[in-house]
Order: C-alpha cells, then structure tokens, then sequence
C-alpha cells in the first residue's frame, strides 16, 4: 500500500478540496464518513485504489495553456473545443447538480442564497447541453466544410441557415445568457467564498463552480474571439 492510500480520504481533501471531486464521481463520502484510509475507502466502493491514485495524482497537473490557438486550423479548433470544453462541461454537470441539490437540502434553511443557486445551476447546465449539441450538429460540421471547401479549391457549401453568420448570432446570445446565470452564481456565493463553518460537501461545491466559470471563460474566448470571427471570414473569403 502507498502512502497516498494509507493517507485518510478527509485530510486529501482539506488538504486540497479540488480532490473531492474525485471521490464524489466514485461515490466515495469525502465528508462525514471522510476518516478512513483512501485504501479502505476503495475497498468498500470495490474500486481499484490504483486508479483513484493516478487521478488524484494528476490533479493538480499544469495544462499547457500557452497554446497558439489563433494558429490553429478552423477545423483542430473545433475539436479541441468540443474534446476539451465541451468534454469538461458534460463530465461536470452532473457532478455540480449532485453538489447542488445536497447542499442545499442540508444547509438551504440556513443560508437561504442556496435555494437560487441550485436553480441557477440547473439553468445553466440545461441551456448548456443545448447550446453544445447545437454547435456539435450544425455550426462546428459547416465550418468544417468550409475550411474543406477552401482547401480543395470548392465553393461556399449550400446551407439552409443563409449564411454562418446566423448560427454564430445565436451562439453568441447563448454564451451571453451562460456568462449572466454565472455572474448571478457568483454574486449569489460571494465570489464562491463559503462559510467559515461549511463543510468539505459545501466547500466542494464552490471549488467546482468557480472551477466551472473560469473554464467557460476560456471556452467562450476561444469561440468569439477566434473561432467565430475567423469562420466569418473564410466564409466571405469563399465568396469572392
């Protein structure tokens, strides 16, 4: 047994509360049943405690952010966007629903904020899934076409939304609203500051919505500042 499984699943967590996330997804209590060894934890959850290790080793791995995303070809953005963000979102979202529900049963008496953020988030993890699929069926595949059409010397390919300027409009509105529901959120929490008092469920729960807000971040700049513009034009460039 290692040392990180001889190590009592509470202390990883306070020691770094992004870990109780993990724990959360194998369905492993973090918070009052938080006092028993990872490896005893895994025992009882019949989880291989090597591969709850791994990831909690890798938790804190450094992503490469110093990409040069506006070098990218239109069609590797698409799916870095769609492998990385929208991978994210649909791997959170059901963690964050979970976070959100139990924190507020347990503590929404009290701290009556809680009642709005679990119907905020909700809201957000709706329209997101929508507005994903939406890009994932019918924007990202035409602008694959077009960076296709341009490589290959072809015309505009046929659309019937007129042009990719009508889908992009909608997409921006969406994001729009996304960002809004968050704002609220985290004015909501206080910039996700939990009580002094709360516990590692409750502490959990903001470090996963912050978390959340600043991916979304990223995820929106790189579609409107560089996806979006970019598709606009090669789509003018085609019809020349």
């Amino acid at each position: 047994m290692t040392a990180l499984q001889e190590r009592t699943v509470a202390d990883v967590v306070t020691e770094n509360i992004k870990a109780a996330h993990i724990f959360k997804k194998h369905g492993i209590d973090f918070c009052c049943g938080g006092g028993v060894s990872i490896k005893k934890a895994c025992e009882k959850a019949k989880i291989d405690p090597t591969i709850l290790e791994a990831e909690l080793l890798n938790l804190d791995a450094v992503q490469d952010r110093a990409y040069d995303f506006n070098s990218w070809k239109l069609d590797f953005l698409t799916d870095h966007i769609i492998n990385v963000h929208h991978s994210y979102v649909e791997e959170s979202s059901p963690l964050l629903l979970q976070y959100a529900q139990r924190v507020n049963h347990v503590h929404g008496h009290h701290y009556t904020e809680l009642v709005q953020i679990e119907a905020l988030v909700k809201q957000v993890v709706q329209e997101l899934a929508s507005h994903m699929k939406k890009e994932e069926l019918i924007l990202f595949p035409f602008i694959k076409k077009l960076v296709n059409a341009e490589r290959e010397g072809d015309q505009v390919p046929a659309i019937h939304f007129g042009t990719v300027e009508n889908p992009i409009k909608m997409m921006e509105a969406e994001h729009e609203e996304a960002g809004e529901i968050l704002r609220k959120i985290a004015e909501l929490s206080n910039n996700y500051t939990p009580p002094q008092e709360a516990c590692n469920t409750y502490r959990a729960f903001y470090a996963k919505l912050d978390e959340f807000e600043q991916d979304l971040h990223q995820h929106v700049h790189l579609e409107n500042n560089i996806l979006f513009p970019k598709a606009l034009g090669l789509e003018r460039k085609l019809k020349k």
